[in-house]
């Protein structure tokens, strides 16, 4: 199929199938959720992300009827009942269904979701325009929750500027993006926000610290301001989908351009541990990038 929509054991198209009304989902955004990628029908870093997704329904109160081992193999069940091998792999699960109260019903089991859709991957190396905005949001950003409308509002922002992503700042303090974590270098130097509440812990995120340690690329997980961003020699965003790419402009502002070897080694480490995940190809890194573009790998 082109599509695929799971819930609780049934299969369908996406567009075709239904989800009862008094799932939590519909009042109250009740769950939380997990995306990635795969690549010939090989899921990117799996087991990380659903460690991530058994940790935010623990942080919510939520007991999964289903074990981390279940999990991963139903994803691997499911992504091979779909056409393309490039998916965007995306599940959730929620408190589950119960007529609408604000407390927590009692005796009810949790609803998971599933939904795979063919993924076409950006071209890594391409450079990206980003927008600032305040970051308004609540202090459970650690937490992937389904609750995203100041994340779509956003977005929607970055959109209508013609950019690809928004950057959130609460004062000066850069948190992360509307869908991704922010980074830069400066003076040889990865630089992220720590691990707190204000940001979620992303697996690409943990994925580009490891390359620059590998690098020899010291690493500093300290917050850093709007100022400290601007002034910055590279500014990249990370995601499952995005991978690493970095920024041109930002607010209308030229920025960044001042490293491109150094961000050149971890976005080439990137993709190299991607297709060796993925088993999906062993060229050279131009070979590689040429082959994203073509393929959709």
């Amino acid at each position: 199929m082109e599509t695929l929509g799971y819930y609780n054991g049934a299969i369908g198209l996406l567009d075709e199938l239904r989800i009862p009304m008094n799932d939590r989902a519909c009042w109250f955004g009740d769950g939380v959720y997990e995306a990635t990628v795969s690549a010939n029908y090989i899921i990117f870093a799996l087991e990380e992300h659903i460690n991530r997704f058994f940790n935010s329904a623990a942080l919510l109160r939520m007991s999964p009827t289903i074990t981390k081992t279940q999990l991963a193999e139903l994803l691997n069940t499911l992504v091979h009942k779909v056409d393309s091998p490039t998916q965007f792999v995306y599940w959730q699960m929620t408190r589950g269904t119960a007529p609408r109260t604000h407390t927590f019903p009692e005796h009810t089991a949790p609803n998971l979701w599933v939904m795979l859709k063919p993924q076409v991957f950006k071209d890594i190396y391409q450079k990206i325009k980003l927008i600032t905005v305040e970051d308004t949001r609540f202090l459970h950003c650690n937490i992937k929750t389904l609750n995203l409308l100041p994340n779509v509002l956003a977005s929607e922002k970055a959109k209508q500027a013609g950019c690809v992503e928004a950057v959130f700042h609460r004062g000066n303090r850069i948190t992360e993006g509307s869908h991704s974590n922010v980074h830069i270098l400066k003076d040889g130097i990865f630089r992220t926000a720590p691990l707190d509440n204000l940001i979620l812990p992303g697996i690409s995120r943990a994925h580009i610290i490891a390359h620059c340690v590998k690098l020899g690329i010291p690493v500093d997980e300290t917050p850093f301001t709007l100022e400290e961003m601007f002034e910055a020699d590279e500014i990249m965003i990370s995601s499952v989908s995005t991978f690493c790419m970095s920024a041109s402009y930002i607010d209308g502002y030229q920025v960044g351009g001042k490293d491109p070897e150094r961000l050149r080694q971890i976005q080439d480490a990137f993709l190299e541990e991607f297709y060796q995940f993925t088993q999906t190809a062993n060229h050279s890194a131009s070979g590689r990038k040429q082959s994203v573009h073509k393929h959709g790998t």
